[in-house]
């Protein structure tokens, strides 16, 4: 028996017991917190009488063999003694923040019974009744790969309550491990605990179970997968076991903190609109106002994802006006937003303008703006017209701008007044997505207005939208794609607008209502139903469409000008795939220009 046991009353099976019982245990982690354990409680040996029977208070042992991780010099002996009252204020100090432990004045002989949330054990009874040796049942098997993960039964679990002093005696705490085979006719028994004349449940002890508690809790699952699993919760209808899930997300989560931590503040508050929308409302009328139509200009301005995606279609439009030789163009587009994707097309006319010696007196631009189809009111639009034709007149080209209020049904070429001498090109850049489909109403606008635009005999339609796969898909799925496209998406504005830069905050709030529609709602209110470039193909393939491939020389083009733009930035990217362009960061595609005839 070494001396340090000998002086303290334990016998070598007792430690051995209590070695045996900590390296079965699951700790991992909070080897800092042991470590400041073990040092105040060296050179503290006054309190520790030389035989048990005198002891007023007992030692507490945390052997090294739990810090299995640690390879920390200066490892304290596992025989060391800790002073519980000294313990017990750093232990207070260290979790006044967390978990809110409140141990003054704790009362002695009272009842302890524990409904452990780390496993499934029969609570034990530490009530004050000498030589009983409680009985613990087996583990029971976990049906729930969720409850499985994070080591908690969450359905059937006990909440951790706070100790105050209206409830000071601990009869009620719940929280704490159960621990397999104690043998409590000699206090703690083969936990290494050796028998005391009393045999009521002491301070010391009881900071031994919270020790082990906040040192065993099983580390939350990596950020995308937590936020999976509360996905799955919810559409299993477990509303408390999301809660649960959203709550320990909520930790590490900042809206203001990096990327992956403003990304989980915004996808754990779209699903706790999911949990209780009444206390967390969804994104619904935000998409709509102002403020959203302003952060959503500034994302397309910033990035060069979207930025290229404009460009595209403006090159695309002009590729095959070119080729059939038609000098006027007429621009048909349903939600020309702020006007901006024209400002490049402008100025790309100018440059052909001047290449072509101006030998083209009649070139001009026709653009038509459609009311309806838009959130931008005919005040608005006649804003964005004026812009466009100062900017016109500024740099030599000749523009008309019209605003039409027409149904889909008076979609006709006679209505749009278009000439027989313009070629008639559609734009749909990032529309498509927010129009409802045969799988929202019956009506399926996004059909219709596909079918009605064929019918106009576009000679080229231009479509671009984000890479995503938020429409048909379960939530689950919703949240996985959601959550890696944003992620990348994240990532890339840290490469092309700093921190400090007060529009981005502006512009990852409109983000954050993207996911919270996409994720929260359902119904006519899910307005962000995005899909992937392979469900676009079919779909423009039902209506009569056909892909118009964009020429290497438009590809070279926009890649040249994504390195001038991002000064080479090797995270972004311009590839042609299945005919369409796409443009994305670090692997991940963000969007998907294309062209249709």
């Amino acid at each position: 028996m070494s001396t340090g046991n000998r002086q303290l009353g334990y016998s070598n099976s007792d430690f051995r017991s209590m070695k045996t019982w900590c390296c079965g245990s699951t700790c991992k982690d909070g080897a800092d917190f042991v470590m400041k354990i073990h040092r105040s409680a060296h050179n503290h040996e006054q309190w520790l009488p030389q035989h048990k029977s005198q002891r007023t208070t007992p030692a507490i042992f945390i052997p090294v063999t739990c810090l299995r991780n640690s390879t920390r010099p200066g490892c304290p002996d596992p025989a060391a003694r800790y002073d519980g009252e000294e313990v017990l204020a750093e232990f207070q100090q260290q979790n006044q923040q967390g978990l809110g432990f409140y141990l003054r004045n704790v009362k002695q002989r009272a009842n302890y019974q524990y409904a452990s949330p780390i496993s499934p054990l029969s609570p034990v009874d530490f009530s004050p009744v000498p030589s009983i040796s409680p009985e613990v049942s087996s583990i029971s098997s976990v049906s729930n790969s969720i409850n499985s993960r994070y080591g908690v039964p969450i359905l059937q679990q006990h909440r951790l309550q706070p100790l105050t002093l209206s409830n000071r005696n601990v009869k009620n705490v719940s929280g704490l491990n159960s621990f397999p085979n104690l043998a409590l006719n000699k206090g703690f028994g083969s936990m290494g605990m050796s028998a005391r004349p009393k045999t009521h449940f002491s301070i010391s002890h009881f900071i031994f179970f919270l020790v082990f508690f906040h040192l065993c809790l099983p580390p939350l699952p990596c950020q995308k997968q937590a936020l999976i699993d509360a996905a799955a919760a919810i559409s299993d209808g477990k509303s408390e076991s999301a809660a649960e899930i959203l709550t320990r997300l909520q930790q590490t989560a900042n809206a203001r903190g990096t990327s992956e931590q403003r990304l989980a503040s915004y996808m754990v508050s779209a699903l706790k609109s999911r949990v209780n929308p009444t206390q967390h409302p969804p994104a619904v009328s935000e998409i709509y106002d102002k403020e959203h139509a302003v952060s959503t200009q500034m994302l397309y301005d910033v990035s060069p994802c979207f930025k290229l995606g404009f460009m595209a279609a403006n090159l695309a439009i002009l590729e095959a006006t070119t080729e059939q030789g038609f000098h006027k163009i007429h621009v048909l587009d349903f939600d020309i937003g702020q006007g901006g994707q024209y400002v490049h097309l402008l100025h790309a006319l100018a440059a052909k303008k001047k290449r072509d010696n101006n030998n083209n007196p009649d070139a001009s631009l026709k653009i038509t703006a459609f009311i309806d189809f838009t959130t931008a009111g005919e005040e608005k639009l006649k804003i964005v017209g004026e812009g466009l034709k100062a900017l016109a007149n500024r740099i030599g080209v000749s523009l008309i701008f019209h605003a039409r209020n027409l149904n889909i049904g008076e979609l006709t070429r006679e209505k749009l007044q278009v000439e027989s001498n313009e070629a008639l090109a559609v734009n749909f850049a990032f529309k498509l997505y927010k129009l409802p489909d045969e799988s929202v109403t019956t009506e399926n606008l996004r059909d219709e207005l596909l079918r009605r635009v064929k019918g106009l005999s576009p000679m080229v339609m231009t479509v671009v939208e984000q890479e995503m796969n938020t429409n048909t898909a379960p939530l689950i799925a919703r949240v996985r794609d959601s959550y890696e496209y944003y992620s990348a998406l994240f990532d890339s504005l840290d490469a092309t607008v700093s921190r400090e830069n007060l529009d981005r905050v502006r512009i990852e709030e409109g983000l954050g209502r993207r996911m919270g529609n996409s994720v929260a709602c359902e119904g006519r209110d899910r307005v962000e139903r995005c899909e992937v470039f392979g469900k676009w193909r079919a779909r423009m393939g039902m209506a009569g469409f056909q892909l118009r491939p964009m020429s290497r020389l438009t590809v070279d083009s926009l890649r040249s000008k994504l390195n001038s733009g991002t000064r080479g930035n090797p995270g972004f990217s311009v590839n042609e795939e299945s005919g369409g362009i796409c443009f994305g960061w670090m692997g991940r595609t963000l969007t998907v220009a294309s062209a249709w005839r």
